[in-house]
């Protein structure tokens, strides 16, 4: 049976060559930041969303990663009542917040980490030192929508 790692690369090898490095690189960098976190994967229906918390419990998940065809995402799952006064965060929802990450360099961005000390501080979860988090695989969805673009038909004039 292959280890976790190994079945998180095959999620990852599924996507564009674009996405599966920008996905694999900030999953690598979410590693470093939060090397006590436990790693939850979830590869779903619409997405792969790999997860970041104290625990192997979703609800206590502080952030995550999440790919998508077309791109990647970090999520901060508690984000919606941080401050935001430079307008980084997206969405609408009464509870996650998103960064659309256009390149790895925004997990390092001052106002992006700002950003996720902030909500890492307020999850009081400790993430950042300790023994390395596990890699936990918990759930693998049958049915999943493609996860490379699809090329849509064009019409001939």
């Amino acid at each position: 049976m292959p280890t976790a790692k190994a079945q998180l690369d095959g999620f990852i090898a599924k996507y564009s060559p674009e996405v599966a490095k920008l996905g694999s690189a900030a999953i690598a960098r979410m590693r470093k930041f939060l090397p006590a976190a436990q790693v939850i994967v979830y590869d779903n229906y619409n997405a792969l969303a790999v997860g970041f918390g104290p625990n192997e419990r979703a609800s206590e998940t502080v952030f995550s990663i999440v790919l998508y065809p077309r791109w990647v995402s970090l999520f901060l799952l508690k984000g919606a009542g941080l401050p935001d006064p430079h307008k980084r965060l997206s969405g609408s929802g009464s509870v996650v917040r998103h960064v659309v990450l256009t390149d790895i360099a925004l997990l390092d961005d001052p106002q992006i980490r700002e950003l996720m000390q902030l909500a890492l501080t307020r999850s009081g979860a400790s993430l950042q030192a300790g023994k390395r988090g596990a890699i936990v695989i918990k759930s693998i969805s049958a049915r999943q929508r493609p996860r490379r673009p699809t090329n849509k038909a064009v019409k001939k004039k």
